[in-house]
């Protein structure tokens, strides 16, 4: 999947290495803005499974 992905990156390899880190960027930026608030309620980090 790597591979097929880095062929169809058009450009040098300088180019194709700024292209990935631009869409990892804009990836973890994303799940932050909206996928891990939206999953925050659903697993509820305070409730605790240990009982003391």
């Amino acid at each position: 999947m790597y591979a097929a992905l880095w062929r169809v990156i058009p450009g040098p390899v300088v180019v194709r290495i700024l292209i990935v880190l631009v869409l990892a960027a804009a990836i973890v930026a994303a799940l932050f803005a909206w996928v891990f608030p939206w999953v925050l309620p659903l697993v509820s980090p305070l409730d605790a499974t240990v009982q003391q």
